[in-house]
This record gives structure tokens, sequence and C-alpha cells, in this order.
């Protein structure tokens, strides 16, 4: 059985999602929306970081229960030139990318619940299959924030 790889990489996938939407949460703290929404769901992401440490267990994995979410030196740099542009279009677009980006992580985020899943299943592994179950929603639910904002800021952006 190889579930520890696929535990692994969801920890890793779900750790750097956690740090994607802080970060942009930080270069968008003009907005206030982005702003508390990217906070509040990077949180579930943090969730599952410390669930996803504690299922590993059983499989020999010895994953770090504390989420990484601080963004880098190259993050706070785009953070601090965010600040400076204050509402110009320039943010506009970064905000388009940002949530560009969001989308296509966390929609592998996603796409990794699924193959967890149908691995637990298949090996009849009720805990992580629950885990999956209790997990999944919160990724499809960042996935469909990222693209309601996407299509509400879109237009604005690129149009006016």
């Amino acid at each position: 059985m190889k579930l520890d790889l696929a535990i692994e990489e969801l920890h890793r996938s779900e750790n750097h999602l956690a740090g994607v939407l802080l970060a942009m949460s930080d270069r968008h703290k003009a907005d206030h929306e982005v702003f508390h929404v990217a906070r509040d769901i990077a949180r579930w992401s943090q969730d599952h970081v410390q669930r996803l440490a504690a299922a590993g267990q059983e499989f020999g994995l010895d994953l770090d229960p504390e989420p990484k979410g601080d963004p880098t030196v190259l993050e706070k740099a785009r953070q601090k030139a965010s600040d400076l542009m204050g509402r110009s279009s320039a943010p506009g677009l970064l905000l388009l990318a940002d949530l560009r980006h969001v989308y296509r992580e966390a929609s592998g985020v996603s796409l990794d619940w699924e193959l967890l899943a149908q691995a637990a299943q298949g090996a009849r592994k009720q805990e992580l299959l629950q885990l999956a179950k209790r997990c999944h929603p919160d990724t499809l639910r960042q996935v469909r924030w990222a693209n309601g904002k996407l299509k509400e800021s879109a237009t604005q952006v690129l149009v006016g």
C-alpha cells in the first residue's frame, strides 16, 4: 500500500495552499472581503494539515502538525509593493492573478482528496475515508470561492 505517499503529498499541498491564501490575504489588505475570507479559508487548510499529520502516524509518517503559514521574503516584497500601489489598476490585475493561483492550487488539493478517498475506500481504511469526507468539502468551498471571486472581479478589472 502506498497510502503514506498520498497522505504525505496531501499534507504538503494543503500546507502550500494555506500559505498561498495567507500571502494573498496580506497582499490585498485594502480589499477587506478578500483579506478576511482568504484568512478564514486558509485556516481550513491549516486544520487539514494537523489532521493529516495525525492520520499519517498510522502509516509511519512523521508529518509536522504545525502548518507553515509565514509568507516568504518574496511574498513579503510583493505585499510591500501592493501596499505602495494602493488601489490603482495594478492591484486588480494582481488580484486576478492571485485568485487564478488559488483556484489552481485548491483544485489540485481537491483532486488529492479524491485520490486519497478512493484509495482509503479500496484499502478499507474507514478512518482515512472519514477524514477525506470531512475535509474535502472545505477544499471544494475554497475552489468555489476563488472561482466566484474571479467571475465577480474579471469584468471590472479587465473591462473597466
